[in-house]
C-alpha cells in the first residue's frame, strides 16, 4: 500500500479509501491511485485485513456434488447478494455423509469465513453441521426444516398447486414420479401427493423411482400404468423424458395424459409440449439467505423467515382428463 501512495503520490490512508470505497475523495485523486494500483499489479492481502478488521468478508458455501438446477440458481443469487453487501463467496462441495461434510467445514471454517451457507437437501447435512459453530448458519434448500436458520421453497403448497390444478381438470387416476430417496424435497412432494389422493379418495399407485434425470424419467415413462391420466413429476428433466417415453408408447400429451413437472427450469417453456410446472424462485431463496446472514453478523435476532411461494406455471402438456 506504501508503494501505491508513493507512486500515485498520495499518502496510505488515502490509499485505503479508495479501495474502501470512501466517499468524498477527489476523482482525479481516485484514478491516480487505481492507475498506481494497476501498474504495480497490487493485491490486498486479505489475512492482513482480516486480522485488522476480525472479518475476512467471505461467505462460506456447501453446494451438493451434484450440480442441479435449483442448487445452481441459489448460488449465483448468493454471490450476487452477498457481493452487493460487500462479501464473496467461498464455495465448496459435498456429499452428504458425515466425513464429506466434515471436510467441507474443516476447509471453510479454516479460512476464516464470516458466515456459512448450507445446501442441505438431505437430513444428515443438517446433523454434520455442529451447533456451536461460532460463525452463523444458514440452511438452504431444507423444505424448510431449522425454522429461523433455514431458507426453503415451502414443497407441500407448491406439490398440491400441481395436483389441484390436475384434479379440476377432471383427472382422477394419477401416479407420481420421485426424486432421489431421501432427500427431503423429493420426500416432502412424494408424501404431499400420497396425502392428496388419501384426502379425495383416490387410488394410490405405485410410486416410479427417480433421480432428478431425464434418462430416470423416460425408463419410469415406460412403466406409467395403463389408465394413468395425470403423470406428477418430481421435477421437469423427469418430466421431459417422461413424456418421450410416453408418446413412444403411442400416447399423446395432454389428449391422453397430462404431465407436470417441477422448478420450472428454462427449457420447460421450449419442450414440446410446453411443460406445466411448478415455478420454485430459487433466486429469491438466495437472497434471503444473504439478507439473514447479514444481520445475524451484525448482531439482529434470529427469526423464522416465511416459507418462499412457489407458482404454477400452466403451458401446453396438461387439458382435461379424457372423456
Amino acid at each position: 500500500m506504501h508503494d501505491v501512495a508513493a507512486r500515485a503520490g498520495v499518502s496510505h490512508q488515502t490509499v485505503s479509501r479508495v479501495l474502501n470505497d470512501f466517499p468524498g475523495i477527489r476523482p482525479e485523486t481516485r484514478e491516480k491511485v487505481l492507475e498506481a494500483i494497476r501498474e504495480l499489479g497490487y493485491r490486498r492481502n486479505m489475512a492482513a485485513r482480516a486480522l485488522a478488521t476480525g472479518r475476512s468478508e467471505v461467505i462460506g458455501v456447501i453446494m451438493p456434488e451434484v450440480p442441479h438446477f435449483g442448487p445452481t440458481s441459489t448460488l449465483y443469487a448468493i454471490e450476487h447478494a452477498a457481493k452487493r453487501a460487500g462479501f464473496k463467496p467461498l464455495v465448496t462441495t459435498a456429499s452428504w455423509d458425515a466425513e464429506s461434510m466434515g471436510q467441507a467445514l474443516d476447509f471453510l471454517l479454516a479460512r476464516s469465513v464470516d458466515a456459512l451457507v448450507v445446501m442441505a437437501q438431505h437430513p444428515a447435512m443438517l446433523d454434520a453441521v455442529d451447533e456451536t459453530t461460532d460463525v452463523p448458519v444458514l440452511f438452504a434448500l431444507t423444505g424448510n426444516s431449522h425454522g429461523e436458520r433455514s431458507v426453503a421453497v415451502d414443497q407441500v403448497a407448491g406439490t398440491r398447486l400441481a395436483l389441484d390444478h390436475l384434479y379440476e381438470l377432471g383427472h382422477r387416476r394419477f401416479q407420481h414420479i420421485t426424486g432421489i430417496t431421501g432427500l427431503t424435497e423429493a420426500q416432502l412432494r412424494r408424501d404431499t401427493f400420497t396425502a392428496f389422493l388419501d384426502e379425495h379418495g383416490l387410488e394410490r399407485l405405485p410410486i416410479l423411482e427417480g433421480d432428478w434425470s431425464a434418462d430416470a424419467g423416460y425408463r419410469a415413462g415406460l412403466a406409467v400404468e395403463e389408465g394413468v391420466t395425470a403423470l406428477f413429476c418430481a421435477n421437469d428433466p423427469m418430466a421431459v423424458g417422461a413424456i418421450h417415453a410416453l408418446e413412444e408408447r403411442g400416447l399423446e400429451v395432454p389428449r391422453d395424459i397430462s404431465v407436470v413437472g417441477f422448478d420450472d427450469v428454462p427449457e420447460a417453456a421450449y419442450s414440446h409440449p410446453g411443460l406445466t410446472t411448478v415455478h420454485q424462485d430459487f433466486t429469491e431463496v438466495g437472497l434471503r439467505a444473504v439478507a439473514l446472514l447479514i444481520g445475524a453478523m451484525n448482531g439482529e435476532p434470529p427469526s423464522a423467515p416465511a416459507p418462499v411461494e412457489p407458482w404454477l406455471v400452466v403451458r401446453a402438456s396438461t387439458g382435461p382428463a379424457p372423456a
